[in-house]
């Protein structure tokens, strides 16, 4: 019982809820990025490219031609390289977005601790005076 005890009082612990909510709208937000990305930015690029599909794009090593990499796949060995295009931009996309969050909520405190109220003089008396009686 005292391990249900320990583990109780571990989980209450504000730090332990806090990345648990961290970590699931990370994971809510990486879909959206993931969608952003497959389904919004890079439709224009292969576009632009001429019609390219990154998430089709790989390499065979049997040297045969596939239609989809799915295809390719069942087969064997394949090199996906435009699924990992599509990871790696997604990673920048979430990296820059963190950047900016930081960014933001370090703006956020400076601007807290700038609006902090300096000690009145009573308040400073009264700090001095704390400080002397714990010398003697």
């Amino acid at each position: 019982m005292a391990i249900v005890k320990e583990f109780r009082e571990f989980i209450s612990k504000g730090n332990v809820i806090d990345l648990a909510v961290g970590v699931i709208i990370g994971a809510a937000f990486g879909k959206i990025v993931s969608s952003l990305v497959t389904d919004v930015i890079m439709p224009p690029i292969g576009y632009v490219l001429g019609k390219v599909d990154f998430s089709n794009l790989f390499i065979a090593f049997n040297g045969k031609t596939y239609e989809t990499l799915d295809a390719a796949k069942k087969e064997g060995a394949v090199i996906a390289y435009g699924s990992f295009l599509n990871t790696c931009l997604e990673f920048l996309i979430i990296a820059f977005c963190v950047f900016l969050l930081v960014k933001v909520v370090n703006t956020i405190r400076r601007t807290e601790e700038k609006k902090a109220p300096a000690p009145t003089k009573t308040e400073v008396l009264l700090t001095e005076i704390r400080d002397l009686l714990k010398k003697n």
